[in-house]
């Protein structure tokens, strides 16, 4: 009942949220959030490290922008194509990466990745280091007006929480229990007669067509599709994401990836107001310290929050619950 008033009160705070921050920053970051999201279902849940996943965020947006600024202004043709990509790219990735484990698993999705940016950076249709520009919004079903920042948020927000309720459910399914069982110990879930190569390939593919809808959406969001967005310092930055909210918990994304969004884009306005608040000059350079401000939170992450700021908080939940229980006995 908790988790329910919790969840209720988090999508009250999302609907409201474009009436008191700028719609756009707000949609920029609900895409980065569904993509740690994704992400998460592969490393927190299934206990697959991959440096790849920039390839599917930037493959998406590469193809959303393209079908609609060469094919057709629909941007849910636009987004379903995206998404379709990078779910067949994440299935010929995954095919080949899924056999290896531990660092060799990470090196080959980063490898595969790296090539993908490659072929981004020299492709005509990607724009290559200028990027694909002016991709329009286009409307759905010729009624909703993307075009409105504040149609366009609430069709975002609809998606991140069609996808984070589709997590969730595959998290506590039968499925999702083989992966916890994969995670924690994979050759006792072999030994009990699971193909875990195929469970692992339908997670990696899943994982990859969710962070692919975060990439086709955001395009539509932006209007423009980079290659920043498929370089490897994406896929590391997810990971961060992940780390830093807490891994293998359903909202340890969420506040990873809105730590990490808020500092890259508002950590120049905080800078600001702390100069004027103490009259220390230096605070005005701050927003040129983002890689620095977020490396610092994520030594004191890993120093004294080791399952993260979620995970911290559910383990401290439970030590409490555990001590009540124990007074009552007593």
């Amino acid at each position: 009942m908790n988790k329910t008033i919790g969840y209720g009160l988090l999508l009250l705070l999302a609907l409201a949220a474009p009436y008191v921050v700028y719609p756009v920053f707000m949609m920029k970051l609900l895409c980065f959030i569904l993509f740690a999201c994704a992400f998460n279902l592969l490393l927190g849940y299934t206990g697959l490290l991959s440096f790849g996943h920039a390839a599917f965020l930037g493959g998406a947006g590469y193809i959303t922008g393209w079908v609609m600024t060469q094919v057709i202004p629909d941007p849910v043709i636009g987004i379903l194509a995206g998404t379709a990509f990078a779910t067949v790219i994440g299935v010929i990735m995954g095919y080949i990466a899924i056999r290896r484990q531990g660092i060799y698993f990470a090196m080959i999705t980063l490898a595969l990745a790296q090539m993908f940016f490659f072929i981004a950076l020299q492709a005509k249709f990607t724009g290559g280091e200028d990027g694909l520009q002016g991709v329009p919004r286009g409307m759905i079903a010729g009624i909703l007006d993307l075009g409105n920042d504040f149609v366009m948020y609430y069709v975002v927000l609809a998606i991140v929480v069609a996808s984070f309720i589709l997590i969730y459910r595959t998290v506590h399914s039968p499925y999702g229990q083989i992966l916890t069982a994969i995670k924690e110990n994979e050759p006792r879930t072999i030994s009990l007669g699971y193909d875990v190569d195929r469970f692992k390939l339908l997670a990696f593919t899943l994982s990859a067509a969710l962070a692919g809808l975060a990439g086709a959406t955001k395009t539509v969001v932006l209007g423009f599709a980079t290659l920043t967005d498929v370089h490897w310092s994406m896929s590391g930055l997810v990971i961060l994401m992940t780390l830093i909210g807490g891994m293998g918990t359903l909202l340890g994304p969420v506040v990873g990836a809105t730590i990490v969004v808020i500092l890259e884009n508002r950590l120049g306005n905080i800078g600001h107001f702390l100069a004027s608040l103490t009259g220390v000059n230096w605070f005005n350079s701050l927003g040129e310290q983002v890689n620095l401000a977020i490396g610092f939170i994520f030594v004191i992450c890993v120093m004294l929050f080791r399952r993260g700021i979620v995970g911290e908080y559910i383990a401290l939940v439970q030590r409490l619950k555990m001590a009540s229980v124990g007074k009552k006995k007593t």
